[in-house]
């Protein structure tokens, strides 16, 4: 599911269309013009290599398998000798996936995504054109909120996004092998690259339905983690190696993909670059596999839960050191009195929020009642639930708040929430009393 930004021109000559990526009509082996060009200009956004043209067919439907939504902007006006006019100044994409929020169900997140604006044409409105009007039309089809992974992190607060949930980076040093307080348990294998794509939506399945703050994963996961797709390219990787990790069943309930960083680099490093367990002791035996193979004296890993179990499962937990952690989620909540309800609580209370939105999607008072951790949440008229606590809170201080990856004290600190204490109790009670955000998912 996507939303269509529509098409149409502007007095200032942009023009702004929407449309699927897709295959050429008279050679379907190819890309269309229109979806190459897109990819043209989300290149040069992001400062990475041309895209090869016998490369653009797995894109396509890999975003085909998405449900992405691409939008373009085009500039009529270009000067002589400028690049070809048929490449976008500025581009937008949306999909949509299940976030989980820890409510009885995963909530559909609409996802944004290569974003870029060129140098040239900015300080024109072409973003907030962009965001406004499909932040909108998400809201009308239903979804409560919007989420995005910042590759500036100026950029969105002013759209009421909130970064919600961070990843560790991490280094261990496994020379002589990492010893654990556990004993081993269930196998592991390494994996054959073509089975494991199949795989691995079904592991994340078991994983996202579990971890609070997880989110569904676009296409391009499993086949980096095959090594069939290289980073955000779909050149392969050989260098990539995998290993599933058997319960006692034998039921495959973990993966993790990993390549060396080469023997010139000293200490000799292995890179890990995707670890997904569906349980704890499954995370547990990949990492003792991962700190067990020969010849390797460091392992790193940037995508760790900052409230990582890994530390506790060692003897020695000084091999394990944090190197810097990182927002990942930002969401933007649409739909307020929807998203509160969703969400699943670790604590019991009742409060009002004002929330304040100059888009005016989420803007207005609501009630939110708790009751055992599930919630009901609807709007509240000016002077109802005078003995209610009460906070004023800013839609990006809410999108933060959201999964309880900050206090709600901490963000009165900072200027997103203004309570008293008995709210902030209230708020942090409902919100930040159970387990830390974790998602490892960037799109």
């Amino acid at each position: 599911m996507g939303t269509d930004q529509g098409s149409g021109s502007t007095t200032d000559g942009l023009r702004f269309e929407s449309f699927p990526a897709g295959y050429d009509a008279a050679d379907p082996a190819k890309a269309d013009d229109l979806t190459a060009r897109w990819f043209d200009a989300v290149n040069l956004g992001f400062h990475e290599d041309r895209t090869k043209e016998e490369r653009l067919p797995a894109q396509v439907e890999g975003y085909l398998r998405d449900g992405r939504i691409l939008t373009a902007v085009y500039d009529g006006d270009l000067p002589e000798y400028a690049w070809d006019p048929a490449v976008p100044v500025a581009t937008y994409g949306t999909m949509v996936n299940d976030l989980n929020v820890g409510g009885s169900e995963l909530l559909p997140a609409h996802l944004v995504t290569a974003v870029t604006v060129r140098t040239t044409h900015r300080r024109r409105g072409i973003l907030r054109r962009m965001i406004t009007a499909d932040l909108a039309r998400a809201r009308d089809a239903g979804l409560a909120l919007a989420a995005l992974t910042a590759s500036e992190a100026t950029i969105y607060g002013r759209f009421g996004f909130g970064a919600a949930t961070s990843t560790a980076a991490v280094e261990l040093d496994t020379r002589g092998g990492l010893e654990f307080t556990a004993p081993p348990r269930g196998s592991i294998a390494v994996a054959d690259a073509d089975k494991l794509r199949g795989l691995v939506p079904e592991i994340f399945r078991a994983h996202l339905e579990r971890t609070f703050g997880a989110l569904g994963r676009q296409h391009a996961y499993a086949m980096r983690a095959a090594g069939t797709w290289s980073g955000e390219s779909t050149e392969p990787d050989p260098a990539v190696r995998s290993v599933l990790r058997y319960n006692a069943d034998g039921v495959p309930d973990g993966y993790a993909a990993y390549k060396s960083l080469g023997w010139r680099n000293q200490p000799h490093t292995m890179k890990v670059i995707d670890l997904v367990a569906a349980g704890d002791e499954a995370y547990r035996e990949l990492w003792r596999y991962l700190g067990s193979i020969d010849l390797v004296d460091r392992l790193t890993f940037s995508e760790a839960p900052v409230e990582d179990p890994l530390p506790w499962m060692l003897t020695d937990r000084r091999r394990y050191k944090v190197r810097h952690v990182e927002d990942v989620l930002w969401l933007r909540i649409l739909d307020t009195a929807a998203a509160l309800a969703a969400r699943g609580y670790f604590g019991d209370g009742s409060v009002v929020l004002e929330v304040e939105d100059p888009m005016g999607l989420a803007a207005g008072t609501f009630l939110l009642e708790v009751r055992s951790g599930a919630a009901t949440a609807r709007p509240a008229a000016a002077g109802e639930h005078a003995d209610t606590p009460r906070a004023e809170i800013t839609a990006e201080g809410l999108g933060s708040l959201y999964l309880g990856a900050v206090s709600a004290r901490t963000l009165a600190a900072a200027g997103g929430v203004r309570a008293d204490e008995s709210a902030l109790a209230v708020l942090d009670a409902l919100f930040t009393a159970g387990p830390a955000p974790y998602c490892s998912t960037h799109f």
